[in-house]
């Protein structure tokens, strides 16, 4: 038998916020909008919580800020790093690996579009620049060891390995604006060139 009084429905359960979900948001208003206005206030009205929800992952924006670099230096530099050792053992396929980065559609536009706030984050932050900097020398090592693999002098193997690196940084930066051709051609180039 049919109650007769109408049930109440259940409130929409609100997915929890993960620490991770804020580090997401506070990457997007960096690329978006600049560091300055990475602040708990815009991330909470931008997560549609409160700024007291910050406070159960955060110690304050400081620890954030120090997150979002260890995300990206994790996602960018070490994850990228692995899965590219793991794709294929032969250095120079790897090295192929790395100098396609830049073409690789929307995750390489979004990746170059993250490095760039980075960076103009890093030139008036002591934090970001170390953060910036490690993981430019991490690069550039594991780009130096490949090239080393190879057969090149360790000191001829680093300063290819500036130069490749120094070409990935531009070409996801300022390549874009060029031809597919053209782009091509330059990656050809530069792996004739540096890797002979």
């Amino acid at each position: 038998m049919p109650d007769s009084e109408p049930r109440a429905q259940a409130a929409p359960r609100r997915e929890t916020l993960t620490p991770e979900r804020w580090i997401e948001a506070a990457t997007e208003v960096l690329v978006d909008h600049g560091i300055d206005n990475v602040r708990v206030d815009v991330l909470a009205t931008e997560l549609s919580v409160t700024r007291g929800s910050f406070y159960w992952h955060f110690r304050d924006r400081e620890d954030l800020l120090r997150q979002v670099l260890q995300s990206w230096r994790d996602r960018a530099t070490e994850q990228l790093t692995t899965r590219l050792q793991a794709s294929n053992r032969d250095p120079r396929a790897q090295l192929r690996d790395v100098l396609s980065l830049p073409f690789r559609g929307r995750a390489a536009t979004r990746a170059a579009r993250i490095e760039l706030a980075l960076r103009a984050w890093a030139r008036h932050d002591p934090m970001a620049r170390q953060a910036v900097d490690e993981a430019d020398a991490s690069r550039i090592d594991y780009i130096s060891d490949l090239i080393e693999a190879l057969g090149f002098a360790k000191a001829e193997a680093r300063k290819r390995g500036f130069m490749l690196y120094s070409y990935i940084v531009a070409e996801s930066q300022i390549g874009g604006s060029a031809s597919a051709a053209e782009r091509s051609s330059r990656r050809k180039f530069v792996e004739q060139v540096l890797l002979g």
